[in-house]
């Protein structure tokens, strides 16, 4: 009997040890998963403050180019804690630069109502050249991207029974807008949001270009602008303020596309939807999770195309996931528009301010 006590004691103080030991794996396990997974906080340095609307930016190793309302542009030197800002002045026009796109030696801003007016500036002198100019009483431009040094392209809403299409191929030069038989033809109430210069989206050759209002559709080049399909999205759509805003693609196959209704911000129905196969289909995801209206989605470098970080109406929110679920980040809603330098930074402009966000 003494020798099976013994024996039991020992078993059972065999027994806690092992499970001791693996729960002790086991929370070592799932915090590295934790870590490896995501961030877990942010902070937020102000870069500069002004009285100044801003929709469009890029990155430019070191600076922060940016376009904003009252005809101004300019970048911030992260290195130097500097900015420099110009006006472009035009008769008595008030420009609203809400697209903005570069090239190893330009800057390109474009003005988003009539006329619309496309700029070039010389990242080395800062020269600024007239490129392109559109008189049309519909005229509006939302975005623009470039596929590599030679050519870009631009994308506005209809002024016939398709979307406005510029595009270069010399180097931003000169400018060509595509015939309307050339372009997929939009619905009656179809046009763009210039929310974020996110109405495009360029991978390689690949091209995807995302509407809003009585549709919200994705329309696919896989030859820069020379041919075009549309897919249908489930994204809430019918009114003028309903659709796409924002669209994002982490490689040639996942992509993000969000939005909303405009008019009911904090609506999370039917306003965010991923693709994995390139844009030919798109699920609905997040349903009553994270954010209502989103002005812009973008993917985390380096997160396998399942982090996400998304600007809008309720703040900055983070998914890691793949847009299933969100974790608020800042509850500040004036941020339009939102790119990263690399996976831990990213800089975020919007009404008045543009800020450095360090995730970690």
């Amino acid at each position: 009997m003494k020798q099976i006590l013994i024996y039991m004691k020992k078993l059972i103080l065999f027994c806690g040890l092992f499970v001791l030991l693996m729960s002790f794996t086991s929370f070592n396990y799932n915090s590295k998963k934790a870590f490896y997974g995501g961030f877990t906080s942010m902070t937020i340095d102000t870069l500069f403050n002004d009285r100044i609307s801003i929709r469009a930016i890029v990155i430019d190793k070191n600076k922060v180019w940016y376009g904003g309302d009252n005809s101004r542009f300019g970048f911030y030197d992260l290195d130097k804690k500097e900015k420099f800002e110009e006006h472009i002045y035009r008769d008595t026009l008030k420009l609203e630069f809400r697209s903005i796109a570069q090239t190893s030696k330009d800057i390109f801003l474009l003005s988003v109502a009539n006329p619309a007016l496309l700029y070039s500036v010389s990242k080395k002198d800062h020269k600024v050249k007239l490129v392109y100019k559109e008189v049309n009483p519909k005229v509006f431009y939302d975005s623009m991207q470039f596929w590599n040094d030679k050519e870009g392209i631009a994308i506005g809403d209809p002024t016939e029974d398709t979307f406005s299409v510029i595009v270069t191929r010399d180097g931003g030069e000169t400018w060509t807008k595509l015939l309307s038989d050339k372009l997929p033809t939009n619905a009656v109430g179809e046009a763009a949001f210039a929310a974020s210069n996110t109405n495009i989206v360029i991978k390689g050759n690949d091209t995807w270009l995302v509407s809003g209002g009585k549709k919200a559709r994705v329309f696919y080049s896989p030859d820069k602008a020379k041919t075009w399909k549309v897919v249908e999205t489930p994204i809430v759509q019918g009114k003028q303020m309903t659709g796409i805003f924002t669209a994002d693609f982490y490689d040639s196959k996942q992509g993000f596309i969000a939005g909303g209704d405009y008019d009911k911000p904090n609506s999370k129905i039917n306003n965010k939807a991923f693709t994995k196969d390139g844009g030919k289909t798109w699920e609905l995801i997040g349903q009553e999770m994270g954010f209502g209206y989103a002005s812009c989605v973008q993917y985390v470098p380096g997160g396998n195309g399942r982090e996400i970080i998304c600007v809008g109406s309720e703040g900055i929110q983070y998914s890691q996931n793949g847009g299933e679920n969100w974790t608020q980040l800042s509850t500040d809603s004036k941020f339009f528009t939102i790119r990263f330098v690399n996976r831990n930074t990213a800089i975020a402009a919007g009404y008045n301010k543009v800020v450095r966000l360090n995730f970690k």
